[in-house]
């Protein structure tokens, strides 16, 4: 039996996120929210599943030069044992694309098209989730976001940033 049509995407289900003991970054919501991710990988099936990775690129400088002096845990390599997929996700996407920004449109959008449907989990709500989610709806892209298969910095910012993007409706529906 054929998966849903249009994609999952799974953005940075990554130790440095799933782990509050591992890095000042992980979510203490991302234990509930990664057996939705998982779930979902597995329906949609490897080749409509990307997984998009965060990794640091100090050479953007910009307003990342003040972001890294106050997060300098992050600026090791690719690598890392931080930026592991975390074991529950290996092996579940057909697709892995990496970035040193927030948002992942700009690595996605030669996967995406405008008019396709996406299906958005991962960590964090109120940061790399809604930051891919926006642009992708500028671009022409449907737009669902999985609530229970999103994990915030906090419940309330989760709850926030899902109030927000629910707001630009129909394009992304939470």
């Amino acid at each position: 039996m054929p998966g849903p049509d249009g994609w999952l995407v799974v953005v940075d289900p990554q130790v440095v996120f799933a782990d509050p003991g591992a890095s000042p970054w992980g979510s203490p919501m991302f234990g509930d929210a990664v057996g939705g991710m998982v779930a979902l990988a597995r329906e949609f099936g490897p080749e409509r599943t990307v997984v998009t990775r965060f990794v640091a690129d100090p050479g953007l400088g910009g307003s990342w030069e003040p972001y890294y002096r106050e997060w300098p845990f992050a600026l090791v390599p690719d690598g890392d044992p931080l930026y592991k997929v975390v074991p529950e996700l290996e092996g579940l996407a057909g697709h892995v694309v990496t970035a040193g920004t927030f948002g992942k449109w700009p690595v996605l959008s030669g996967l995406v098209a405008p008019g396709d449907r996406v299906t958005l989990a991962g960590v964090a709500t109120d940061c790399c989730v809604i930051s891919t989610a926006l642009p992708m709806a500028d671009a022409g892209v449907r737009v669902e976001v999985a609530a229970r298969a999103c994990a915030g910095s906090t419940p309330e910012n989760h709850a926030r940033a899902l109030a927000a993007m629910a707001l630009f409706a129909p394009q992304i529906v939470v």
